[in-house]
């Protein structure tokens, strides 16, 4: 009970609404009783001309009414009765379609209120949330699993009040009418009522097993459209669809796991309830025979006693599709109580400027149990380069993550201008931070939008000035849309150099102080890198640059050299200096040299 309680956290901001529907279930299910009520003149009064009798003591207006009715002519009754029906339905529909409306509309109020939270909350998470979660799996929180909390607000809950409300008022009819009946219908009611509760339970871990393998199908449907490339390259293409059957069946089964157990409540509330019935039909024919109650009262109890099936039923299928919700509510909830491991103060200033240098004091990271940065000490001033160098996997990347705190060192400091990095509010520090990585992120947008990505304001002219300085406005002008031409999906539309290059352009925009280039050249021609790299001195004064690079041809005019080998740095200083102490730069530098 306490997971559906979170689970109606999200119904909170309507309860207003929520009510307001619920008042109309409440005519419409109080409307279903009185058409059934219908039945006794009909039958009583109408087809056989004899009066109405209620063993039960009735109230006055009741009894009144009931004598009313009673010195009625049946012709006259039966006109009267044809208005009533005919206004009890419209009445009913009127309020069926209110109530249905506003549930649905809740429903999808849910729906965007859950996608907006989660995928605000993804933007708000750490990067070392992103690298240990699958990209498919987080996109099923947002799609499968807010669309199974929708239908159980939109469906599941409605149906949890109307039909608890039709039960309440078909029993309340059949306990007033001959209340010693009552007693064979409650054995079934609670056998029904156990048999429901235990599927339950059942159905919920099957539907969370169901929805970790919608999941997992939206993952290697997210990992294998983006490389699709490398499926075809490899031959693999057997082999995914192997895979993608062998968990798309997996999910098969469980999906009729659960339908199964669903299912079977069904037949089960059927016969209970036609045992209950006829044994109450037995006894009660018998007191219509003794003349203690007309046939058409009589009539009424069993049919409010029937009637009492369908809701239960119904009640049966919307515990199935809670406890799916409920299975989906602690996955979105899983994602919205996720904690960041990089968390704003709430005594962070504003960065305003940037004038000494940055400093890397004693910094120590690990991922998990691997440690990746052991002891690193770096002055870096204002203005300078600083290139890192080295073999792959010795932690270059992640040693300049931490300057935007993207990660935050396991041990030491991260310092500009003599400040930990930790006291400034996150924005204003990335704001600081230029990037350009070796993996190039565009998004399905035009040109100039891609460009003009940390600059949203950024008027044509600079966004041109940005892309000549990356050596990009020439092939741009020779797109059939020029800056407005929509690049597609991570810019597959244009070359690896050219979607370099743009990249380039959008940090040369942001025009920040500090830049940071993670293999930035390494997808451009002889002669482009040539000009980026003129662009890139020219942009160098008065800014601190971090440059990573494989080709140590690119950075040896670099103030600081800083070779890291196996987490720690080995070495450290000019071009010149690193060559005449002959270590390992030294083996690096001549290498390339003798691959030239």
């Amino acid at each position: 009970m306490r997971d559906y309680f979170k689970l109606l956290k999200f119904v909170r901001p309507y309860l207003g609404l929520f009510f307001l529907a619920s008042v109309c279930m409440g005519f419409s299910a109080v409307f279903d009783g009185v058409s059934l009520a219908m039945m006794v003149p009909l039958a009583d009064k109408v087809l056989t001309n004899k009066k109405i009798v209620i063993p039960a003591k009735l109230p006055d207006f009741l009894s009144n009414l009931i004598d009313k009715i009673n010195s009625i002519p049946a012709e006259e009754l039966l006109g009267y009765m044809a208005v009533v029906i005919i206004l009890l339905f419209i009445i009913k529909g009127l309020f069926g379609f209110l109530q249905s409306y506003f549930m649905s509309d809740i429903g999808q109020r849910i729906v965007r209120d859950i996608k907006a939270r989660l995928y605000a909350k993804f933007q708000n998470l750490s990067l070392d949330y992103f690298t240990h979660k699958r990209g498919g799996e987080m996109i099923s929180r947002i799609t499968n699993d807010a669309r199974v909390v929708e239908n159980a607000v939109s469906y599941g809950s409605s149906d949890l009040v109307y039909q608890g409300l039709q039960v309440i008022i078909f029993f309340s009819i059949t306990l007033f009418i001959y209340p010693k009946f009552v007693i064979f219908i409650l054995p079934p009611l609670a056998i029904l009522g156990y048999t429901i509760s235990r599927v339950g339970k059942k159905l919920r871990k099957l539907s969370r097993s169901s929805q970790e393998k919608a999941a997992d199908i939206n993952s290697v449907l997210h990992e294998t459209i983006i490389g699709a490339r490398i499926v075809k390259a490899f031959n693999m293409e057997d082999y995914e669809v192997k895979k993608f059957n062998k968990i798309n069946n997996d999910s098969y089964r469980l999906s009729m796991k659960s339908i199964k157990r669903t299912l079977l409540l069904s037949p089960a509330t059927e016969i209970l309830g036609c045992l209950a019935g006829i044994t109450v039909f037995y006894l009660g024919g018998r007191e219509v025979i003794a003349g203690k109650i007309s046939f058409g009262v009589f009539g009424l109890f069993i049919g409010a006693l029937l009637s009492t099936i369908r809701p239960f039923k119904k009640l049966s299928q919307v515990n199935s599709l809670n406890q799916q919700a409920v299975a989906a509510s602690d996955r979105i909830y899983e994602v919205l109580e996720a904690k960041p491991s990089v968390e704003e103060s709430p005594s962070a200033r504003v960065l305003k400027e940037f004038k000494k240098g940055v400093v890397f004091d004693d910094v120590w990271f690990s991922y998990g149990e691997n440690t990746v940065l052991k002891g690193i000490k770096l002055d870096v001033p204002f203005g300078s380069m600083l290139a890192i160098v080295g073999p792959s996997g010795t932690g270059k990347t992640t040693l300049l993550d931490l300057i935007p705190r993207f990660y935050d060192p396991s041990k030491g400091r991260v310092l500009i201008d003599g400040v930990d990095i930790r006291e400034f509010t996150l924005k204003s520090l990335r704001s600081m931070t230029g990037i350009v990585s070796q993996e190039t992120i565009l998004f399905n947008d035009s040109i100039r939008n891609n460009i003009a990505y940390g600059r949203p304001n950024a008027t044509d002219e600079e966004i041109e000035d940005a892309a000549r300085q990356a050596n990009a406005h020439d092939f741009i002008l020779q797109l059939s849309g020029g800056y407005g031409t929509v690049i597609g999906d991570r810019g597959m539309r244009i070359s690896g150099g050219e979607r370099q290059r743009i990249a380039i352009a959008r940090a040369l925009l942001k025009n920040p102080p500090i830049l940071i280039l993670d293999e930035a050249t390494s997808q451009l021609d002889s002669h482009s890198e040539r000009v980026v790299q003129e662009a890139l001195d020219r942009l160098m004064m008065g800014r601190t640059v971090f440059v990573i690079a494989h080709r140590l041809s690119t950075v040896r005019n670099a103030h600081l050299i800083a070779v890291m080998n196996k987490g720690s740095i080995s070495e450290i200083g000019t071009h010149q200096e690193l060559l005449a102490r002959g270590g390992m730069y030294k083996n690096l530098y001549h290498m390339q040299e003798i691959q030239k």
